[in-house]
């Protein structure tokens, strides 16, 4: 059996690589890659294991179809959940599973896939595939427990049907009646990250190209081919669908109801629910915007060379905010330190301005 290298992606792009080199299921080297070496790294399959924190990673029931319309299908089904536009996303597909079982799927902005592939070219390889910690953590064999490994400052927690990487004070929040087992053997940790190098979970890079072409569409192209799905059968589907339309009616009805008991002036609108979001969207972030602007001060200053250029409070809009940082990853870095402190950062635009990063940012409350 050749070779495989697998590296972890460190939280920070300046730091160098842990490396491993497995041959025969065993390591046959360790080390670290250090970024833009002289002497490049040997030639090899490499399995790049990276932060998993932006990296939402569900279980889902998707109808039959073809890779490219199952992952339209799940990308219109996790669009409530997720900050970005549809053609700022990657989607990628775990193997098929046995008929009646969810499918893994795990989805990332295109911007942060492309600063691990660069991270990874400074070091001088490239990856054949990228995994998420989280999904390189051992499954449990039992509902009522999650494994938990540290990577970092960061816990990737895993459980049945679950899987995800949050800051340590938010474990007990996500694991709710579950038992966390923490492992802590190095030994035990190394066996599962050999196990992800040889045989991958999930590879973040499998529609990477896919992705930059086909989504430009948006969302609109996630829905039309999400639809190409449920045509057959078309009784079972035109049944389903009078279901779910009569229960989406009364839904809408309790929601107009409710809206015009607690925001009565937005009721006679033409679409009230929007409205309210708008307004849940601007209104002052947990802790009013003097607590937001110094969690917002500490995080940019927690990051090397992050600068904050500008700040605006505004009603309407909410509160926005535009960083000059040097790389992708500063983002995470400030986005997980505002998480901390209950707030959302969702960017909003990037821009490069000769060989720095420009981030526009809205800032609320984690919902």
């Amino acid at each position: 059996m050749k070779p495989v290298r697998l590296i972890l992606i460190p939280g920070f792009g300046s730091e160098p690589a842990p490396c491993l080199v497995i041959a025969d299921g065993r390591v046959r080297e360790r080390g670290m890659l250090e970024l833009h070496a002289v002497e490049r790294p040997e030639p090899m399959r490499t399995v790049a294991v990276a932060p998993g924190a932006d990296v939402t990673i569900r279980w889902l029931d998707l109808p039959p179809g073809g890779p490219a319309q199952q992952r339209a299908a799940a990308l219109w089904m996790l669009k409530d959940s997720l900050a970005a536009p549809a053609d700022r996303l990657a989607v990628a597909l775990g193997p098929a599973p046995a008929t009646g079982q969810p499918r893994l799927v795990a989805v990332v902005s295109l911007s942060l896939l492309q600063a691990w592939t660069d991270y990874l070219d400074a070091l001088g390889v490239q990856a054949d595939a990228i995994v998420p910690d989280a999904l390189t953590v051992p499954e449990p064999d039992e509902d009522e427990r999650l494994n938990a490994v540290a990577f970092g400052p960061v816990m990737a927690l895993r459980g049945r049907g679950f899987a995800a990487s949050v800051q340590p004070d938010l474990v007990d929040l996500l694991a709710g009646p579950r038992r966390v087992s923490p492992i802590e053997d190095a030994d035990a940790v190394e066996r599962s990250l050999i196990n992800a190098a040889l045989s991958p979970p999930i590879n973040l890079l499998s529609t990477q190209d896919r992705t930059r072409g086909a989504s430009r569409r948006g969302w609109a192209l996630a829905s039309a081919l999400a639809g190409l799905l449920i045509v057959s059968p078309l009784v079972l589907v035109a049944a389903a669908a009078a279901r779910d339309e009569m229960s989406a009616r009364a839904d809408v009805g309790r929601a107009r109801a409710e809206i015009a008991r607690a925001a009565p002036d937005l009721a006679a609108g033409p679409d009230p629910v929007e409205a309210l979001r708008r307004r849940v969207r601007a209104a002052p972030p947990p802790g009013g915007v003097i607590g937001a602007t110094a969690a917002l001060f500490v995080a940019v200053e927690g990051v090397e060379g992050a600068e904050l250029d500008l700040l605006i409070v505004d009603p309407a809009a909410g509160m926005k905010a535009s960083v000059t940082h040097a790389e992708y990853e500063d983002m995470q870095t400030i986005s997980r330190a505002m998480r901390a402190n209950g707030l959302q950062v969702t960017e909003t635009g990037t821009l490069d301005d000769r060989g720095r990063i420009v981030s526009d940012i809205t800032i609320g409350s984690v919902r």
